[in-house]
């Protein structure tokens, strides 16, 4: 599978796939039911309503037909991405709601439908994957798998839930090319998870505490064992100079006259970096006694 992504274009065939895939997660009607039928108005009534129209397409026969020819012809890939998570977060709302289970035949479980779709944007080198009930731009295979990915899973408990909308809002940004609100949004989920910490350790930190106060209190506490602190001597550097720096040269302060333009390779290099830093002080506050 390529490591390499394309993002400004969704392959004819990979759309009719995911169209394949959201029929066979929404199924069909049974027993008199409309559960189906409720979940394709939805979508297509949220799309219209969020792109001021009455209609998607002309002349459909259902709801179902007006949603997937709009996808299958839209050319302005944010919309079509647009199509894709709002599916795809009735296919998760599927997954716990059990009228709709008992009253739709289906050919594929919700956990399968999106196992099926993310291998299937990885199969066409399209840069997307659906994570946490979002499309999420993904740069690199590795970088997302061993950071990004699990950043995000130690973020969905509900200790975390601040830090977790907030990085996963600074992708959004990212996706949409908002590089400056990216930054500022990483900064905030990295804060946040220190924060979560402190609070759940009873720590004397201040609400209005920075990011170099907040880490300072993570070494202050024993979150890193004092023996270790030569060796992580450049990583606190790092969490010291690294994001926050980054973030107040470029996203959190005053533009001046000159409008600031944050390259697209500090904002991955934020959110990067955001993850693994989270995942780092998550993984060492579990492993603190």
């Amino acid at each position: 599978m390529p490591d390499v992504y394309v993002y400004d274009s969704l392959p004819r065939e990979l759309r009719v796939q995911i169209v394949q895939i959201i029929e066979d997660a929404f199924g069909q009607d049974t027993f008199h039911s409309s559960h189906a039928t409720d979940a394709y108005e939805f979508v297509k009534r949220t799309l219209c309503r969020e792109y001021g129209v009455f209609e998607l397409t002309k002349n459909a026969a259902s709801d179902a037909e007006s949603v997937f020819n709009f996808f299958l012809w839209e050319e302005n890939i944010e919309q079509a991405l647009d199509v894709i998570e709002l599916s795809f977060k009735v296919v998760t709302h599927i997954s716990t709601d059990q009228d709709y289970k008992q009253m739709t035949r289906r050919r594929v479980s919700p956990e399968d439908a999106i196992v099926e779709l993310n291998e299937r944007f990885k199969e066409h080198g399209v840069g997307y994957t659906f994570e946490s009930n979002e499309i999420l731009r993904i740069d690199s295979q590795y970088l997302h798998a061993e950071a990004v990915k699990p950043a995000l899973s130690v973020l969905r408990g509900s200790a975390f839930q601040g830090a977790n909308e907030e990085f996963l809002l600074a992708h959004e940004h990212y996706r949409h090319g908002r590089h400056k609100e990216c930054l500022v949004d990483a900064l905030k989920a990295l804060e946040s998870t220190m924060k979560s910490i402190a609070k759940q350790r009873r720590w004397a930190t201040k609400p209005g505490d920075t990011a170099k106060a907040l880490i300072a209190a993570c070494f202050s506490n024993g979150l890193l064992p004092p023996y270790l602190e030569s060796q992580f001597a450049a990583l606190r550097t790092l969490l010291e100079s690294g994001l926050p720096t980054v973030r107040n040269k470029l996203g959190g302060h005053g533009q001046g006259t000159d409008p600031l333009t944050v390259p697209a390779y500090f904002a991955r290099y934020a959110l990067n970096l955001t993850a693994t830093s989270i995942l780092f002080l998550v993984e060492a506050n579990a492993a603190l006694n």
